[in-house]
């Protein structure tokens, strides 16, 4: 046989071995994205142009969570915080709207004092997703109803399942262990809590 055929089957194998390599690679990443994202991967996926888009773009928000330093709040704090959460459901029941507002404010104070950056919506979610991806949808959520019924479109109802979904994320930065992809997975099996934003004329008629 010639030695030009033996040269061409060597650069088919090569190839071919580098298929098989960059297919397990390409297999490999996706598990660990998968992993890593849970629902948000899917959702990233079902936006996105392409599969390739979608998981770079979360790889890259990987690569910027790795430059931020995100660091636990203090006791003192987040005791504040709940307090200040508490204030926020009992003004729901007087004034839903700014009760809502309020409590994107806290969740936006909190985030910020954890080190998480907060001048944009679109990327406070993105960052806040590599660390909490089975509730950042309900941040997304959350301020989707609380922008229409600032917008006028909303009611009541609306305000009141705002609140449900920020009450989501907000559980899991204040919790102590809530970097912890144990503790997370853990909650994220327990349904969200229901939000007692009722006047207490509501509770006396139950």
């Amino acid at each position: 046989m010639p030695s030009w055929v033996w040269v061409v089957i060597a650069l088919a194998a090569v190839v071919v071995l580098a298929i098989v390599v960059w297919q397990a690679l390409a297999r490999r990443r996706t598990g660990q994205l998968q992993e890593q994202f849970g629902p948000e991967y899917d959702r990233t996926v079902g936006t996105a142009e392409s599969k390739r888009e979608a998981e770079a773009e979360l790889q890259a928000r990987e690569e910027r969570r790795r430059e931020l330093e995100i660091r636990p709040l203090p006791s003192a704090a987040r005791y504040r915080y709940l307090e200040a959460w508490q204030g926020v459901q009992s003004q729901f029941v007087d004034d839903p709207s700014a009760a809502v507002a309020r409590a994107d404010e806290l969740i936006q104070s909190v985030m910020s004092e954890r080190g998480y950056p907060v001048e944009d919506f679109e990327q406070r979610a993105a960052d806040v997703s590599v660390d909490h991806p089975q509730v950042v949808e309900n941040y997304r959520e959350g301020h989707r109803l609380a922008q229409s019924s600032a917008n006028g479109s909303g009611s009541t109802e609306d305000l009141r399942q705002a609140m449900r979904r920020y009450r989501a994320l907000f559980d899991e930065l204040v919790e102590p262990a809530a970097d912890d992809p144990t503790a997370r997975e853990r909650q994220s099996d327990q349904p969200i809590e229901e939000v007692d934003t009722q006047s207490s004329e509501e509770r006396a008629e139950r």
